[in-house]
């Protein structure tokens, strides 16, 4: 039979009995094979994750508890707010991370080798500078409800001796009713009750605030569970950045390999 009148049946099914006449990649001639489609797209957690870690971030900035303690100020002296820096940095962290993943996602969706190379630069900068965070908070994490309690412990101080102190009341009222606590210890718990009843929580007696714990404790309790949270989101973060180098790499090297095709 000749070319011109084989049929089209035949003419699909060479490539079945030719091992030389494999058919083209998708695309046409010179095309190679997608990777992205392939392999999947290791970048796509990347903007969601981000955005995960930017939201608890924000939670954490605007809780009103923290938010009600830290803006607080004693005369000329603001309230510590030490606490924020790891705030910050949890939303910079997620807000960059956002834009490196539609970075990275591009690059694989145009298998651009040039894009996967700065989408792994940036997240060995990022995860450089969240061990670098993450040894601070370590080194720290007690300093901050130290600084918070010192602050806390002046306040109580002057609107126990001073009548006129109406700054370091308010200051004392507000950790008391934001905490439902009364005094620093058993002992200041009762002087605060028994003089300075007003500085206390409403609604409570000197037998009341004895049984409830001191500030200290509070202001403790408050801080770790806090860092305890801001802790888990940099771990989480720690392992999707070292999963998103290891497959932009992968994809990467999978695409400078598919230039033979």
């Amino acid at each position: 039979m000749s070319p011109a009148w084989r049929s089209p049946g035949a003419a699909r099914g060479a490539g079945a009995w030719c091992p030389s006449c494999s058919t083209e990649p998708e695309g046409g001639p010179g095309a190679r094979p997608s990777l992205h489609l392939r392999a999947g797209d290791p970048q796509a957690p990347q903007p969601l994750a981000g955005g995960v870690i930017l939201g608890v971030a924000l939670w954490l900035r605007h809780d009103p508890q923290t938010t009600n303690l830290l803006y607080l100020e004693l005369g000329d002296r603001p309230a510590p707010n030490t606490f924020y820096v790891g705030i910050y940095i949890l939303i910079a962290v997620g807000a960059v991370m956002m834009f490196v993943g539609f970075l990275g996602c591009y690059g694989a969706i145009q298998e651009s080798q040039c894009l996967l190379g700065t989408f792994f630069t940036c997240l060995v900068i990022l995860f450089a500078c969240e061990v670098a965070a993450g040894i601070w908070g370590f080194v720290n994490k007690d300093q901050i409800a130290k600084d918070v309690k010192q602050f806390y412990d002046q306040a109580l101080q002057q609107a126990i001796v001073d009548d006129e102190a109406n700054n370091a009341k308010a200051v004392v009222k507000t950790f008391h009713e934001t905490l439902n606590c009364c005094g620093s210890n058993t002992l200041t718990t009762l002087t605060t009750s028994v003089l300075k009843n007003s500085l206390c929580p409403s609604g409570g007696n000197v037998i009341t605030h004895l049984f409830k714990e001191d500030c200290h404790g509070k202001i403790d309790e408050l801080f770790s569970g806090k860092l305890y949270l801001i802790g888990i989101a940099a771990i989480v973060v720690a392992v999707i950045m070292i999963f998103e180098m290891i497959l932009s790499m992968v994809l990467c090297c999978g695409i400078r390999n598919s230039s033979v095709y």
